[in-house]
């Protein structure tokens, strides 16, 4: 082993590799305080719409928005059999998404960003 590391005795050291893990250990510790939640998983307002079907909450985050949406999709069984990328709108889905009879699963998020209000 010593000629793969050319004599180094400072990679070969165990005490070496566990003095730098428990200097890393230090650090991780010390920053172990919760962060805000910030991107997709901000609660934001919402839409009337979405409130609606999100069972009255004021402020959703964007990831539990498509959450729900999807959770909703599969308990009505809205996925075409034969094409399991499009989805078939039920009256709810409807009135979240324009009107629509059938969108693609990739629409799901483009299609929400309307329902998510600005400050």
């Amino acid at each position: 082993m010593a000629r793969v590391f050319r004599g180094s005795l400072l990679l070969m050291s165990p005490a070496a590799a566990a003095a730098a893990a428990a200097a890393a250990g230090a650090k991780k510790a010390a920053s172990t305080k919760p962060r805000a939640p910030a991107g997709i998983t901000k609660p934001m307002p919402v839409s009337e719409a979405f409130r609606r079907f999100a069972g009255g909450a004021r402020e959703v985050a964007r990831s539990e928005a498509i959450k729900l949406v999807w959770t909703h999709i599969k308990a009505h069984g809205l996925q075409n059999p034969s094409n399991k990328t499009e989805i078939n709108c039920d009256a709810t889905l409807k009135s979240l998404f324009g009107g629509r009879d059938k969108i693609g699963m990739m629409e799901v998020s483009k299609l929400l960003s309307p329902h998510f209000l600005k400050n």
